[in-house]
């Protein structure tokens, strides 16, 4: 094997899927691109690394809300543009042509053009590691969409896509927890 410089060992465990966030201050809806997420439980909770160099990060923590959409591969370079650009002097909305959908629970607007958009709020921070946990209230999914592949950041400025899915619920059903 390799030498890999220790700097590097996170690119080889990768969080779940790039995601974009919307928020709304009271004023302006803005989106910004988190790569790093995780899945807390099999519940709807979710862990996401942003903070004060983002934009939308003061509105998130004085709303107490925002939308998580799911961008698809065929997104990518939306994706990395809204990430590369900052919502002080920039409608991203209009800059990267997507529609607001207006939530049910939350006033950040859900994203037309995205795979899945799951509305929620803020319960927790864990200021040391700059995470914020939240809780979904409501989930929905473009079942028609064809694109289905989702991105995910390796660190560097590279990407991969989700492939194939396996099936194993048969096999796994006597080690799963109830209500799975």
């Amino acid at each position: 094997m390799k030498t890999l410089p220790l700097s590097k060992a996170f690119t080889l465990i990768e969080p779940g899927p790039v995601i974009l966030v919307t928020t709304n201050d009271g004023q302006k809806d803005n989106i910004m691109t988190i790569t790093w997420t995780m899945v807390l439980d099999f519940s709807a909770s979710f862990a996401l690394t942003t903070g004060p160099w983002n934009h939308s990060y003061a509105a998130l923590m004085e709303t107490k809300e925002c939308v998580i959409s799911l961008p698809t591969v065929d997104q990518i370079d939306t994706a990395v543009g809204i990430g590369t650009c900052s919502g002080s002097d920039t409608d991203k909305f209009e800059k990267f042509g997507l529609t607001r959908v207006k939530a049910k629970h939350v006033r950040a607007p859900l994203i037309k053009e995205c795979l899945a958009n799951i509305e929620c709020r803020v319960i927790d921070t864990v200021d040391r590691y700059n995470i914020v946990i939240l809780e979904g209230v409501a989930a929905y999914v473009d079942a028609s969409r064809k694109e289905k592949r989702t991105i995910h950041a390796v660190g560097d400025g590279t990407f991969v896509v989700d492939g194939r899915r396996f099936d194993r619920k048969k096999m796994m059903r006597s080690k799963l927890p109830s209500g799975i």
